[in-house]
């Protein structure tokens, strides 16, 4: 006869009247105590059967609480002082049997620190602090400090006693997660950390010449103009300057904790922007995938602004590798491929870029602004003045009819000019 063996959440239950311990390995004593007040067990029926032949599966349960986990033992019977004692020759793989309370996986992709992690054990019966809980224990971060962007009900933001059913997630559908884990708090009061993309990024100068006029970067230029597909949001405008903004510690702190994103966001953006949008055609350039730079422009309230629009956006995609002598290999951010695109409108005289890495703009140095990275937004949010004194100064060089003429490593330097004229 076979039956099977499975762990309840009731232990008391009839079902889970046989017991193991949770310390027996292979080949040790199952002991399954039949009592004449026991009530009979139920035959199991026909699709419930996973071993048939001389070898039996015998009921039973772990002395701990879990749901629908289910193995299986061989065992050979034998009577010793009353009790009924099967021996384990071998212990099975988990059945793959499914049950009527079995619970609908519903797997989801979360993105996080670069990296993508994969949620396949949760179903939608789970709530949305069963998840965070789940990637506290993939990611470090603790519950209470992760933000996941996405996860509404009726256009509010879920609340964690939400079940993931009532979000209608599509089967992998991908969210992206916002926090810090808490380690990583202690260095806020410590100086900015020391790397290359950050703080110590290297001086461009002494690259151009070797980098820029290279022909198989040029090659690489002319590949992304041919194949890359811009999905433009607004058309261009004529008579109007490009100004191409970085994403990451350019427009807010993708790396602070927060309860939304608008907490992380660089003060003034939507001054600045709205600005901007006067004289120049906005882009947003992002090294990393579309789906994430549309999240964030949501998050932000930079994609539905009346005051100003996005003309398109450019993804990693769009970017190309290069070989430096003292670097290596390097991934930047040409803007020829935008002036290969859309060369009735843009040129080296009318386009700035905004990036706080240097490197972005190696193949065109001269239209690269490296702005100070807005980090620690908690600490820094009241003091940060970094976009209302480029406001000025993208008003300033609005007037010029070519950008060349400018050095945009010494902009704070001629606003000071011209402001004191």
């Amino acid at each position: 006869m076979c039956h099977i063996l499975e762990a309840h959440e009731n232990l008391g239950s009839a079902e889970a009247s046989a017991h193991a311990s949770p310390s027996s390995h292979f080949g040790e004593t199952i002991q399954a105590v039949m009592r004449p007040e026991d009530p009979p067990r139920s035959e199991p029926s026909s699709s419930t059967v996973a071993e048939r032949g001389d070898s039996h599966l015998v009921p039973g349960a772990f002395p701990f609480q879990t749901t629908h986990f289910r193995f299986a033992c061989r065992f050979r019977p034998h009577v010793t002082s009353g009790l009924l004692r099967f021996r384990c020759s071998r212990f099975l793989r988990p059945l793959r049997l499914v049950s009527p309370r079995s619970r609908m996986a519903l797997p989801i992709i979360v993105k996080w620190g670069g990296q993508e992690y994969s949620v396949t054990t949760l179903s939608e019966d789970d709530t949305v602090l069963d998840l965070k809980q789940f990637l506290k224990t993939l990611t470090g971060v603790l519950p209470e400090r992760q933000k996941l962007l996405g996860l509404k009900v009726k256009g509010k933001p879920a609340e964690n006693d939400v079940k993931l059913g009532a979000l209608k997630l599509k089967p992998n559908t991908k969210i992206m997660m916002m926090g810090t884990r808490e380690e990583s708090l202690e260095d806020v009061l410590g100086p900015p950390p020391d790397n290359d993309d950050v703080v110590n990024d290297f001086d461009i100068e002494d690259e151009v010449v070797e980098v820029e006029n290279r022909e198989e970067n040029l090659l690489k230029i002319s590949r992304r103009v041919k194949e890359y597909k811009v999905e433009i949001l607004n058309p261009p405008r004529e008579g109007k300057k490009l100004l191409v903004l970085d994403v990451d510690y350019t427009l807010f702190d993708h790396r602070s904790c927060a309860e939304t994103g608008v907490e992380l966001m660089r003060p003034y953006l939507h001054e600045f922007l709205t600005s901007a949008y006067e004289d120049y055609d906005i882009v947003i350039w992002s090294a990393t995938n579309m789906k994430w730079i549309e999240a964030k422009m949501k998050e932000l309230g930079v994609s539905t602004n009346a005051n100003y629009k996005i003309t398109f956006m450019l993804d990693s995609a769009a970017m190309i590798t290069v070989h430096t002598p003292r670097r290596g290999l390097i991934d930047v951010k040409p803007l020829g491929v935008i002036w290969g695109k859309f060369s009735e409108f843009y040129s080296k005289k009318n386009t700035i870029m905004f990036d706080d890495i240097g490197r972005n703009f190696l193949m065109n140095p001269q239209n690269g602004l490296k702005i100070r990275p807005f980090m620690k937004a908690h600490l820094n949010r009241d003091k940060d003045k970094e976009l209302l004194k480029l406001t000025q100064y993208l008003k300033e060089i609005a007037k010029l009819d070519d950008f060349l003429e400018l050095n945009h490593k010494y902009w704070e330097r001629y606003l000071s000019k011209k402001q004191g004229q």
